[in-house]
């Protein structure tokens, strides 16, 4: 099991303090929701723990694998190659460890059969969302990060894509930023608020 210790983190940008000493605990197999206003620090402490950024004090310590975690992720931009299908698309970020098939089974239960051999900027935003979830589900990671997923998904695709990342979790850490206060009810989530820290 992994845990993350989080101690008296400290993140600022300029005059604007983002995190302020802030302390948690975390731990593998469990679903951690981040919720807060925008701009309150959700991104930065996602980015934080990612090693994405340094923070300006405190610390981030992980325990209990011996080395350090893999991390998947899904940002708030679905950082994509366009000229791609969803399918090649997974296939850059697993490598041959999953077959064609293997990926294209796993896109069909979210995603339109027909969209998944098709150029990604062919399609509809929320495609491209849930592709960007697939790959970090499939992904080897120890930690899955997803800074708001659900945006641009209707109410129906937004529930069936959350069956799907809770029936592929496996074990490992899920913490995800958002704003709607039933992610946490639908994912049966530990519901963390930051507050500002201004």
């Amino acid at each position: 099991m992994i845990l993350i210790a989080i101690e008296q983190l400290c993140k600022s940008y300029g005059s604007l303090k983002v995190l302020d000493s802030l302390s948690l605990r975390l731990s593998s197999q469990s679903v951690c929701c981040l919720m807060s206003p925008s701009g309150t620090g959700k991104t930065t402490l996602l980015r934080l723990i990612m090693g994405l950024e340094a923070p300006d004090s405190g610390s981030i310590t992980f325990s209990g694998t011996g080395q350090p975690p893999r991390f998947s992720a899904v940002f708030q931009e679905n950082r994509l190659c366009e000229a791609f299908s969803p399918a090649d698309n997974i296939r850059l970020a697993v490598g041959r460890t999953l077959s064609h098939s293997h990926i294209s089974r796993e896109l069909s239960l979210i995603l339109p059969e027909e969209s998944i051999s098709r150029p990604v900027f062919t399609l509809s935003g929320g495609m491209k969302r849930r592709t960007a979830i697939c790959r970090a589900m499939l992904s080897p990671s120890d930690i899955v990060i997803m800074d708001e997923p659900f945006t641009g998904l209707d109410e129906e695709t937004k529930l069936r894509t959350i069956a799907y990342i809770k029936s592929r979790l496996n074990n490992r850490l899920l913490l995800l930023s958002t704003h709607q206060e039933e992610d946490v009810s639908l994912f049966e989530g530990k519901r963390i608020l930051l507050s500002s820290a201004g």
